[in-house]
């Protein structure tokens, strides 16, 4: 997203956040890690200017857990990993960087969320820690719409689910998904990102797939 941010010239300067500082030509590379808030309001201070978007895409699947097929592998290491990524992270970043939203003008703030994360289409079950966590975030992005529309009424708060990409987080996950559901991250950002070019004021607090429909709460 950032390459192609950069690519497309609309913004005087697209900054790249990560625990690695690395960035690709083009993006500011700037070094911070979402669980920690020094960190992240030390990024933000170096960014400055105001931000008319700002997409979370940090997430945690496994990585030394793997998703959980029933209630009896519940462990509370793992709930604190995933909520420490998938929801408290976002949250920390909004606090650090929402201060340099505009007021006024058409900004968006967005985290990339996940399907399995509506308490509404969940028909499954499993995967406790990842569904909690993201759902978590989505009650926060919610939450920060409705307190930003008072303070901020040109700023878009969402949540993006970007599909199933072809990255190490779903690599152990792909054996049921049908080619034409597999993504590039390529293909994903392109996706994504014109869902966020789409996105209206009443939009804000909701969670869209890369597709533009909103996912059920």
């Amino acid at each position: 997203m950032a390459a192609r941010l950069a690519a497309d010239g609309r913004y005087e300067a697209v900054f790249g956040v990560s625990r690695s500082g690395r960035a690709p030509d083009g993006v500011t590379g700037l070094q911070a890690d979402v669980t920690d808030l020094p960190s992240l309001e030390a990024a933000a201070a170096a960014v400055g200017a105001p931000v008319d978007l700002c997409v979370v895409a940090s997430g945690v699947l496994h990585d030394g857990f793997q998703p959980e097929r029933s209630w009896r592998a519940l462990d509370a290491d793992h709930l604190r990993r995933d909520f420490a990524v998938n929801a408290m992270g976002p949250a920390l970043a909004a606090r650090a960087f929402l201060p340099l939203a505009p007021r006024e003008r058409r900004a968006v703030f967005a985290a990339l969320s996940a399907r399995v994360g509506s308490i509404g289409d969940n028909r499954l079950g499993g995967w406790h820690s990842y569904r909690a966590s993201k759902a978590a975030l989505n009650m926060i992005l919610k939450t920060l719409a409705v307190e930003l529309a008072r303070t901020h009424p040109g700023l878009i708060c969402v949540g993006l689910h970007p599909g199933t990409v072809d990255t190490a987080l779903s690599e152990p996950f792909q054996k049921g998904v049908t080619p034409d559901k597999l993504f590039t991250p390529d293909h994903s950002a392109t996706c994504v990102l014109g869902v966020v070019d789409g996105l209206k004021q009443e939009d804000s607090g909701f969670v869209f797939d890369w597709k533009g429909e909103r996912i059920a709460e």
